[in-house]
This record gives structure tokens, C-alpha cells and sequence, in this order.
């Protein structure tokens, strides 16, 4: 066999991420566009193998302290069932980083590590194999976290469709709370738009206010311009806005039409009194009551304006996937269960009936299911809803690049948190 390390182009790595069994979108000359405006350089690396593109990453290099730090984001694309391959693909990391005198570059592997159940139970035995092959080739592997990662999450939830050939069986293989959830929020006049590139502006203030609630750090509208400028029909900015005015007239003919219902029953009732004709009365009345409940939210609702937005989504197609990349609502309509429609609107659309097979990813969980009070609790049971796997990859992985540089940062590392104890226990 050949190996030779090459600069790649945007396309090259596009066409290897595509065909590649860990591609992701974060390793395509897309997300090398995208990040140039937030990162000091990038850097395109690929291994040929009998003249043949087989592994390849993107590096993106910030300043750090002592020099620039690399990041591979859900990379590098490099099988593990050959050795020299993974050699030489560090060695071209390693050979662009001496280039750019940098410290270190971080890989956070797209590999599962290990695959859980819905309710976090191991299903077969971790892949260990791939930290052995990591750590021969002289990376360092940070070790095994929960809880949401500030750069890359290391555990996903995973829903695929084995089975699922339409709206009808997807809706079936969801819990029932969920099922209902989807259901509710088309009955109460929510529906699902893609938005056009004029109107991120509200996809933007949605998620802001969510991000102000949950406190993580959202994005400025002109980053969410340029992703959409940079993936083009692969990034759909999904809004689910309650239709009120639609949502007053539907109510307003339900109750009508069991108002007139009561009084035939009880006109009936008056003529031949049994005890099926009062229960039938009694369940209708209070059907009526709840109905008129409703309708009263759905008359103080049109104050707010005809079309409510409500909840918002960003998918991101790639060949192997569909990510739910992010998302936000506003609680004052939580009862609308607009979020629910969103991402059952997301695999319907982005993977049941697509002509491309694919997984849809929900994206970070913490990998805490047995703890009531974990941070992550709510969209663990949210995600849980729509079925499905949790994935649990390697997590990051560093190579050192500079040698006496590198045990600086980790000393700094590691002073860090005995200075915030001493502090502690000084009151200070």
C-alpha cells in the first residue's frame, strides 16, 4: 500500500464526509466556509491510499495562551481496520501543526464508544479498540464525561427507521405522551414552515430567549445568515407558528356542533329517559365545559395577532444524517406542544420521506438517566418520547504538538481548580 498526506480541497473532503461512515456535517468544506470568520486559520488534511482519497480532516485553529490550538470537530474520517492509515493521518495533523507552531490539536471522534438502550442500559460491550489505536499513534484521551459538552456533546440520542415506510407507522412507534403531544398541537392550530432567509430574524429572538432561560450562549443573527448562505438547502430554519384565528373558527364549529348534539340528546332523554342516554348527556356536557375552556384561551389568544410564532428548529441534512442542531420556544405556549410538531415534522420530512435513507440526531443529552434532578432531565424524557437510542462516543482526544508548551497548559490546567478550592475554603 501507498499513503501519501495532501492538502484537500472544500469538494474532496465534501465527497469523503458523504461516503464516509463517520461524516458528519462539521466535517465538510461547508463547515470550513462557515468557520472561517470565527477561527484564526483552517486547515483541509487528506491521506491518499493507492492514489485513492481515504481519511481526511478539517482542522480549525484559534489562539490560545501559549500558541494555536487545533479543533477537529467530529473527526478526523479515518476507518480504524488500518493501522497505517490512522499513522498517517496523524502524521499530517501533526506535520500542519508544526507548520502553524501550535500546542496541541483536540479531536472530538465521530465513533460510537458505546451504544445504550432508551433507558441508558449498555447493548453489547464498548469499542476500546479505538483508544488503543488512538493512543498508539501518540493521542491523549481525555476521558469519560456527562453532563453537555462546551465544544462537542459526547452523548447523542439517535432515532432511526427500520420499519417506518409513513406518517401513519412513524406516529405508532412513538410513546404515547408524544403521540399525543404531535396530535394536540395540530388540533390546536399549530403548523410547521420553513423560514426564508429574510425572516431568521425570528428564528434568532425565539432562540435567544430560550438560551436566556437555559442559560447557554446562543447565536447572533448574521452567523445564522451566513450558515444558511454556506449550506444552502441542506439547513432548514423550521418555525412552528399557532394559527389563532384558525384555531378560534375550528373551536368555534366544535362547539356548535356539541351544543346541538346536548340538546338532541336531551331532547331525547326528555322523551325516554335511559341510562345510556344520561351518560352519553353527561360525557357530551363535559365535553362542552372543556371545549369552552379552550375556547376562551383561543379568544384571548388572537390578542396576541392571527399567526403566533411559537417554537423554532435548524435541521441539518447530511448524507448519513439529519441533525436537530438547535431549537428553541417561548413557555407562554408550552400547552400548544409546538416543539413536538417540530421535530416530528423534522424526520418526516428530512428522513421518512426522503429518497436518501438516513438516521435523524437529536443531538446532546447529558448520558444521566437515572437522576430526577440532572440538568438534563426534561429533554432526556422529551427525546426519550420519540424512541430511539442513546450513542455515547469516545469524547475528546488530544495530540501534543509542542512539547514544552503543552505541559504548560496542562500545568495551568491543573492549577486551576486547587486555586479555586484554596479560595473556597478562604471565604474569598
Amino acid at each position: 500500500m501507498i499513503y501519501d498526506i495532501t492538502p484537500i480541497t472544500f469538494n474532496q473532503l465534501d465527497l469523503l464526509s458523504a461516503g464516509h461512515p463517520q461524516g458528519g456535517f462539521q466535517q465538510t468544506g461547508h463547515m470550513a466556509h462557515l468557520a472561517t470568520t470565527d477561527v484564526d486559520a483552517t486547515d483541509l488534511i487528506g491521506v491518499t491510499r493507492n492514489g485513492v482519497l481515504t481519511a481526511g480532516c478539517l482542522i480549525a485553529w484559534t489562539r490560545g495562551r501559549l500558541g494555536l490550538e487545533g479543533s477537529i470537530w467530529l473527526g478526523p474520517l479515518c476507518a480504524l481496520d488500518d493501522p497505517k492509515l490512522l499513522e498517517h493521518m496523524t502524521r499530517g495533523i501533526r506535520l500542519a501543526a508544526r507548520r502553524r507552531h501550535a500546542v496541541s490539536v483536540t479531536c472530538w471522534l465521530n465513533i460510537e464508544y458505546q451504544r445504550h438502550d432508551a433507558a441508558g442500559n449498555p447493548i453489547g460491550v464498548p469499542d476500546t479498540m479505538i483508544l488503543d489505536a488512538y493512543r498508539s499513534c501518540g493521542w491523549k484521551h481525555r476521558g469519560f464525561d456527562t453532563g453537555y459538552g462546551k465544544v462537542i456533546n459526547r452523548w447523542n440520542w439517535i432515532r432511526t427507521f427500520d420499519g417506518i415506510k409513513d406518517e401513519k407507522t412513524l406516529l405508532s412507534s412513538y410513546k404515547p405522551r408524544t403521540r399525543w403531544s404531535v396530535n394536540r398541537a395540530r388540533t390546536s392550530g399549530v403548523r410547521v414552515r420553513e423560514l426564508g432567509a429574510d425572516e431568521l430574524g425570528t428564528f434568532v429572538d425565539i432562540e435567544r430567549k430560550t438560551a436566556g432561560r437555559r442559560g447557554f450562549t446562543a447565536r447572533d443573527e448574521d452567523y445564522y445568515r451566513r450558515f444558511k448562505e454556506t449550506f444552502g438547502s441542506r439547513a432548514h430554519f423550521m418555525l412552528a407558528e399557532i394559527h389563532a384565528n384558525e384555531l378560534l373558527a375550528g373551536l368555534t364549529a366544535e362547539h356548535d356542533r356539541l351544543a346541538d348534539q346536548l340538546d338532541s340528546l336531551k331532547t331525547r332523554y326528555e322523551a325516554h329517559a335511559t341510562t345510556r342516554l344520561k351518560r352519553q348527556i353527561d360525557d357530551t356536557a363535559r365535553n362542552l365545559t372543556a371545549l369552552e375552556r379552550r375556547l376562551d384561551e383561543a379568544r384571548a389568544l388572537t390578542t396576541h395577532g392571527s399567526v403566533i410564532p411559537a417554537a423554532c428548529a435548524l435541521f441539518v441534512e447530511h448524507r448519513r444524517e439529519t441533525v436537530y442542531l438547535t431549537a428553541g420556544a417561548l413557555p407562554e405556549y408550552r400547552a400548544y406542544q409546538a416543539p413536538a410538531l417540530l421535530v416530528h415534522e423534522g424526520m418526516l420530512r428530512l428522513c421518512v420521506n426522503s429518497t436518501q435513507p438516513r438516521r435523524f440526531n437529536m443531538y446532546g443529552i447529558t448520558g444521566v438517566f437515572n437522576d430526577p434532578d440532572d440538568e438534563g432531565r426534561g429533554v432526556l424524557e422529551f427525546k426519550q418520547g420519540f424512541n430511539g437510542h442513546a450513542e455515547e462516543l469516545v469524547g475528546a482526544c488530544t495530540l501534543p504538538t509542542s512539547t514544552i508548551r503543552y505541559k504548560l497548559v496542562e500545568a495551568v490546567h491543573a492549577i486551576k481548580p486547587l486555586k479555586k478550592a484554596g479560595q473556597t475554603e478562604d471565604g474569598r
